[in-house]
Parts: structure tokens; C-alpha cells; sequence
């Protein structure tokens, strides 16, 4: 199956962390298709003096439930070093997000597929839409250039940091 993940770090070694998130995740056995380009962006609901995010969106192959990928994105996030417990929005080392599973379609209350947020979200959407234009999601009429091009928010314009990055 087809999977977006979006990852973000905006403690430590930002690019480092995002790196070392994708080299586990091809260790797990998961295949890269597709890596966007990373950005830098402020962050969005966090405490205050909260740093700058490095986000950027993957696309993988891979052979498992979409519950057990998630088992396996929080056992990366945790052995890169991201707390269990913590405040909600707080800074990370790395954050995965699992974005969409091909075309299906879940509610459960671990993961809704496809991720509620993501077409509100800019530092989602750009780097998504870098790799993935004309994918349209289940649920949505647009596709994801779509959904960028008529998206209101007011978080500001992404900064671009590096556009190959990925092992």
C-alpha cells in the first residue's frame, strides 16, 4: 500500500532528525517512492518560544496495516528521542504523521485516514503538493494543488531549505 507521511523537527539537528526518521523507516523495509523538498516553517499552536519546524512530506510502500505503520512511526519517534508524555503541540525531535493509506477510508481512535488536519495545514500541503499534485484524497473534489492554491490560513509562506535531502 501507498502511504503520505509528513515529518517535522524543530528540536536539535532539524535536517538530522528527518534523516535518520527516513533511514529507519527504509530499514523497517518500507520503500521510498518520493521525498519533497524540506521547509522551514513557524510553528503553528505551540507554547510559546517554540523554534522553527523543518516539515516535509514522504510517500512509502508498504506492507502493513495502516494501524501497525503508526505502532511503527511512534517507535521511531521514540528512539529519535521524542517524548511519550508530553504537552500537547510541544517541540520535538522528530513528529510523523501518518497523512493517508491509498484510498482507504478510517475512523478509529488511534488514526482517522485520511489525517483531518492536513488540508488546513500549509507546511502539509506544500511540500505534498511538490510530490504529489494531482492526487485527489477520499473524501475531497480537488486535488492537493487544489487545495494549496485555495487555501486561507494564516500561517506565512514556507521557507524552502533544501530540495534533495533524503538518503
Amino acid at each position: 500500500m501507498i502511504y503520505g507521511i509528513a515529518l517535522g523537527s524543530n528540536l536539535g539537528d532539524r535536517l538530522g532528525n528527518l534523516r535518520d526518521a527516513v533511514r529507519l523507516l527504509v530499514d523497517g523495509n518500507l520503500s521510498l517512492i518520493a521525498a519533497a523538498p524540506i521547509y522551514e516553517s513557524e510553528p503553528v499552536d505551540c507554547p510559546v518560544g517554540s523554534l522553527n519546524f523543518f516539515n516535509t512530506v514522504i510517500e512509502v510502500e508498504a506492507e502493513m496495516e495502516p494501524l501497525v505503520l503508526l505502532g511503527f512511526l511512534r517507535s521511531i519517534e521514540a528512539e529519535l528521542g521524542r517524548a511519550e508524555k508530553r504537552e500537547h503541540h510541544a517541540p520535538r525531535t522528530v513528529d510523523l504523521d501518518l497523512l493517508y493509506a491509498g484510498d482507504e477510508v478510517m475512523q478509529h481512535q488511534e488514526l482517522i485516514l485520511p489525517h483531518p488536519r492536513m488540508t488546513v495545514r500549509r507546511f502539509v500541503l506544500q511540500p505534498l503538493a511538490d510530490i504529489r499534485p494531482d492526487l485527489i484524497l477520499p473524501g475531497q473534489g480537488r486535488t492537493i494543488a487544489e487545495l494549496l492554491h485555495a487555501l486561507v490560513s494564516d500561517e506565512p509562506l514556507l521557507k524552502l531549505v533544501v530540495q534533495d535531502w533524503a538518503l
